[in-house]
C-alpha cells in the first residue's frame, strides 16, 4: 500500500483451527457471552484522516477498515493466501489468470439492515476506480476491465490482462463492500455515515476538524454481522497519537490497553525486558511483520542518475549495526525487496554488496568517473527512532570519506510526500506496508514506471515481461524465479536499496489477552480477538 503517516493489499471454521482460537459464531452469541461487557482501547501513531474505502490507502484507516467492512476475501490468521468471507467461493475460470467468479454468502446484510448482494459488490469496484482519489486504492484494482453482478449473489470480473495476485487485493480493503443505497458514486461519504457489514460498525469518530488527523474511532459490534468472527469485547477504541512518547505515556496512565507496532524501539525493548524480569505490569508480544524501510533515490537527480553513487551506497551500509544500535533489534536488516516469511524472499543486496565494503564502493564511483566526496542530502519525515536513524545511515555513508551527507527533516507528512513526488529531494527513508503477503506487493507498486516513491527509474524487463509473468501464475511459488530476476536487476541498478524490516511489538497492559492471536505477516489485526481477564 501507499505508505502511513510512517510511510508512506469464509473465514472457514476448519481454516481457523490450526491457526487462531477464534470461534466460529454469531456476533450475537459474542456479546451476550464471552465479550463479557469489557471495552478494549488501543493506541496508535500511524495516522488517519478519512475512514471511506474508496478514497483512503494507509494503515492507520486500514487497521479500522479490515473490522468494520467485509471484502469477498479475507486473510486468515497467519495465511499467506486469501479464504471466503462475503463470498461463499471465488475461483479463477479459464486457463490463465483473466476472470474471477465469486458466490456471495447467502443472507449477508449492512449494518443499517440493507441487504448486500452483487450489486453491492459491483458498485464498490466501479466506484472507487471511477473516483480513482490520488491517496486511494485504485491502482490495485487497474487490471479490472469490468466487474458484472448474475443475479443477486453472483459477481464475475473481466480482468484486462493476467493478475494472480486478484484475490489477495480483494481481501484488502480495497475490495471493502459499501452499500449502494447509502454511498455516492462519484465523492466520498463522511467519516460519521460509514456502513460496512463486518463484526463491528462505526459508532463515533473524533476529531479530521479543519483537514486534522483522526483523533479517536470508537467501534461496536454490528448485530446484523454473519460472518465467522467471535467477538471477545464489546467496543474496541482506536486512538490516534501524533508520536510513540504521548502513546506510551496513555499506556502507562492506563488510558490505552494495547498499542500497535508504534512505540520507539529502545521503548520497546525496555518493555521486554522489564517483563522477563518481573519489573512491570506491561507485556509485549512479538511477532512477524510485513512491513519494510527502505532509501529511495531520485533518479532523475543530477547526482543520483549516476547508478555508480547509488551502488556505492549500497556498499557502505550496514543493516546489522542500524538493526542493533538504532533499533534495539526491534528489527531484522532486510537485503531484498521481498521479506523474510513472503513467498520470493532473496538477499539479492547481500550477494552483489555485502555490509560496508568500502572497496566495492570505491570501485563503483571509478568504473562510473565520480568525483568524491559525493554530496548528498538525506530527507526523512517519521520514524520510530527519531533522528537516530538518518544520522546513523549518514555516518555510515560517509565511512571512507567518500561521500558528504547533509540531513534534512521534513516533519509535515504531507508535505514529505509531496516533495517525493515532485523530484525534490536526492535521497529519502520511506516505509511501505503492504496491502496482502505476496511478493509482487513489495515489487510491483515501488517499481513500474518510478512507482509509487517516484524514484523515476523503471527497467523494461521487469515492467513489460517479469511482472506480468509472476501475474499469470496463479501458483504464487510458481512465480518466484521471475520475483528473484527482478531483484537481482534492482540490486544491480539500485534505484532503492531495502533496510529493513520491522518485527512486531505489540505492548499491553498485563490482563489484556488474544494479542498473540492476531500478530501476523497479514498485516491485518482482528480486534475480535483481543479481550481483558478480570474486571
Amino acid at each position: 500500500m501507499k505508505t502511513s503517516a510512517e510511510r508512506l493489499a469464509a473465514l472457514g471454521c476448519a481454516g481457523l483451527v490450526a491457526v487462531t482460537v477464534a470461534g466460529c459464531g454469531s456476533v450475537t452469541d459474542a456479546v451476550k457471552g464471552d465479550s463479557g461487557g469489557k471495552a478494549i482501547t488501543m493506541g496508535t501513531v500511524q495516522l488517519t484522516g478519512t475512514l471511506d474505502p474508496a478514497v483512503v490507502y494507509d494503515s492507520g484507516s486500514w487497521l479500522v477498515l479490515r473490522n468494520a467492512f467485509q471484502s469477498l476475501l479475507t486473510f486468515p490468521a497467519a495465511a499467506s493466501t486469501p479464504s471466503p468471507d462475503a463470498a461463499q467461493s471465488c475461483d479463477f475460470s479459464g486457463g490463465e489468470a483473466t476472470e474471477y467468479h465469486c458466490t456471495l454468502r447467502p443472507g449477508l446484510k449492512f449494518s443499517n439492515g440493507h441487504p448486500l448482494t452483487a450489486e453491492d459488490v459491483v458498485f464498490s469496484i466501479q466506484r472507487t476506480k471511477k473516483i480513482n482519489d490520488p491517496n486511494g486504492p485504485a491502482g490495485l484494482l487497474s487490471s479490472i476491465k469490468s466487474v458484472e453482478a448474475k443475479g443477486a449473489s453472483e459477481v464475475v470480473f473481466h480482468l484486462a490482462a493476467p493478475d494472480a495476485t486478484l484475490p489477495a487485493k480483494l481481501a484488502s480493503p480495497a475490495g471493502a463492500i459499501v452499500d449502494h443505497q447509502v454511498y455516492p458514486a462519484d465523492k466520498a461519504l463522511p467519516n460519521d455515515k460509514q456502513v460496512g457489514s463486518g463484526p463491528y460498525r462505526v459508532d463515533s469518530v473524533e476529531g479530521m476538524a479543519d483537514g486534522k488527523q483522526l483523533g479517536k474511532v470508537v467501534l461496536v459490534p454490528n448485530d446484523k454481522y454473519s460472518g465467522d468472527a467471535k467477538l471477545r469485547n464489546n467496543k474496541f477504541t482506536v486512538r490516534y497519537f501524533d508520536k510513540p512518547a504521548d502513546l506510551k505515556a496513555a499506556l502507562d496512565k492506563g488510558d490505552v490497553d494495547v498499542t500497535d507496532n508504534s512505540l520507539e524501539p529502545n521503548t520497546a525493548a525496555q518493555i521486554r525486558s522489564d517483563q522477563q524480569g518481573g519489573k512491570t505490569d506491561l507485556q509485549v508480544v512479538e511477532g512477524d511483520s510485513n512491513d519494510t524501510r527502505s532509501l529511495v533515490f531520485n533518479t532523475k537527480d543530477p547526482v543520483m542518475s549516476n547508478v555508480g553513487v547509488r551502488q556505492a551506497a549500497a556498499a557502505l551500509l550496514d543493516r546489522k549495526a542500524l538493526a542493533r544500535d538504532v533499533f534495539a533489534r526491534t528489527v531484522q536488516p532486510l537485503y531484498a525487496m521481498v521479506p523474510a516469511g513472503v513467498t520470493g524472499h532473496t538477499t539479492a543486496f547481500f550477494d552483489r554488496w555485502g555490509d560496508q565494503d568500502v572497496a566495492k564502493a570505491k570501485k563503483a564511483l571509478v568504473d562510473n568517473k565520480v568525483q568524491t566526496p559525493v554530496k548528498l542530502t538525506l530527507t526523512w519525515s517519521r520514524s520510530r527512532a527519531g533522528n537516530g536513524e538518518a544520522d546513523t545511515l549518514k555516518k555510515q555513508l560517509e565511512t571512507g570519506g567518500l561521500f558528504q551527507v547533509t540531513v534534512q527533516q521534513e516533519p509535515d507528512w504531507e508535505a514529505f510526500k509531496k516533495g517525493w513526488n515532485e523530484g525534490k529531494y536526492q535521497a529519502y527513508i520511506v516505509g511501505w506496508f503492504a496491502d496482502y503477503p505476496d511478493p509482487d506487493n513489495y515489487i510491483a507498486p515501488l517499481l513500474v514506471d518510478g512507482g509509487t516513491y517516484h524514484t523515476g527509474w523503471d527497467d523494461p524487463k521487469i515492467s513489460q515481461k517479469l511482472i506480468p509473468d509472476g501475474l499469470k501464475q496463479a501458483d504464487r511459488s510458481a512465480a518466484s524465479a521471475s520475483y528473484a530476476q527482478i531483484q537481482q536487476i534492482v540490486a544491480e541498478s539500485v534505484p532503492l536499496i531495502p533496510l529493513y524490516q520491522n518485527k512486531a511489538f505489540y505492548a499491553a497492559r498485563a490482563n489484556i489477552t488474544g494479542v498473540e492471536s492476531t500478530v501476523d505477516t497479514t498485516g491485518f489485526f482482528r480486534f475480535w480477538e483481543i479481550s481483558r481477564s478480570g474486571k
